[in-house]
């Protein structure tokens, strides 16, 4: 694909994402369309074979973040309690902290490196989306941006995993050790 076909192509498709999961969350009430999908789109369409865009790590991640979301308002006693983004308090940054430090550890301990979910582990570490109905349209908008990315990224001949991308092996360079002590 040219570069000029290419950025139409990411383009146009997470513009047609995006407006479809839109059009559900207007029918059925329910947020279906959060901020983090917006970085999912890019990934799923403009780094199709990256590890991050496979429709594995794109729902395996932000399944991590919400459980992790979940995991800091409770740890820090707000799971009920209603968002304040202009008035943060030491149990709000907690559970902001918690959220994000066990997102990346299940994502670096399964593998399923997915930088969106970083951002969906905050939404609901923030308490913007946290009540079971939320948790669960959160889901169901990760499901369906990984749906759509198959479908699509197949129907235009994209080469596209249909759940994990292949394993990738990196060969340590001989002028750079792991970046892991």
């Amino acid at each position: 694909m040219t570069g000029l076909r290419r950025t139409g192509y990411v383009a146009l498709s997470s513009f047609g994402c995006i407006v479809f999961i839109g059009v559900c969350a207007m029918l059925s009430g329910a947020p279906l369309l959060f901020p983090s999908l917006g970085p999912t789109a890019f990934l799923v369409f403009a780094g199709p074979q990256a590890p991050a865009a496979s429709p594995r790590n794109t729902v395996l991640g932000h399944l991590a973040g919400v459980l992790a979301g979940l995991t800091g308002l409770a740890c820090t006693g707000l799971l009920s309690s209603a968002p304040d983004l202009t008035h943060p308090t030491w149990a709000r940054v907690g559970a902001a902290a918690i959220a994000l430090g066990l997102t990346c550890a299940a994502m670096a301990a399964m593998q399923i490196p997915h930088p969106p979910a970083g951002a969906t582990t905050l939404i609901i570490a923030l308490g913007l989306l946290h009540t079971v109905s939320q948790v669960v349209a959160v889901l169901a908008g990760v499901a369906l941006i990984a749906l759509l990315a198959v479908a699509i990224n197949k129907l235009f001949g994209v080469p596209y995993p249909w759940w994990h991308s292949p394993a990738v092996r990196e060969r340590p360079s001989p002028d750079r050790g792991s970046p892991w002590p």
